[in-house]
């Protein structure tokens, strides 16, 4: 199930159709032991140092690069709507404006099966722009949502 990006002045939007009902894709978000399954690009790992799943709380974690670079990452959760939506400010972890996002994750149940949409919005096109060019934020995006949905497609056949 492919994805869509979508590219506007100050968002990056990525789609996809998750083969797993809403619940479980819905649970992948709210543990650091499923996170670390899935979240990131292709070839990236994830250690978690802190992580309260609650309005308000922090998630503390580094990626972990395939060239051996780490990457510092703070998360905090603004708004956590179970099953259907989170809603996340996403930073480096070091109060660096140029380097923060919002990102609101919302979950559509479509009859056993899920549509994820990943909307991340920067203060600026020009930011939105630089994250695009310099991070490969989309393509680490459609790479970290077809993860995601291989990981909860494996847990679905283990509860099935």
């Amino acid at each position: 199930m492919a994805d869509a990006t979508e590219l506007d002045a100050r968002s990056i939007v990525t789609t996809r159709l998750i083969d797993a009902p809403r619940d479980l894709v819905f649970e992948a978000f709210t543990d650091p032991k499923h996170l670390s399954q899935w979240w990131g690009p292709d070839g990236f790992t994830t250690t978690t140092s802190r992580f309260e799943f609650r309005p308000g709380g922090v998630w503390r974690f580094v990626m972990h690069g395939p060239d051996g670079r780490d990457y510092e990452n703070r998360v905090q959760f603004e708004e956590i709507v179970p099953p259907e939506r989170i809603a996340i400010w996403h930073d480096d972890g070091k109060d660096n404006p140029e380097i923060r996002f919002h990102n609101t994750i919302t979950l559509e149940d479509t009859g056993g099966k899920t549509q994820l949409t990943m909307r991340g919005v920067f203060a600026t096109a020009q930011e939105r722009e630089r994250v695009a060019r310099e991070k490969g934020a989309v393509e680490g995006g459609q790479q970290t949502v077809a993860r995601l949905a291989a990981y909860v497609a494996q847990l679905a056949r283990k509860k099935g």
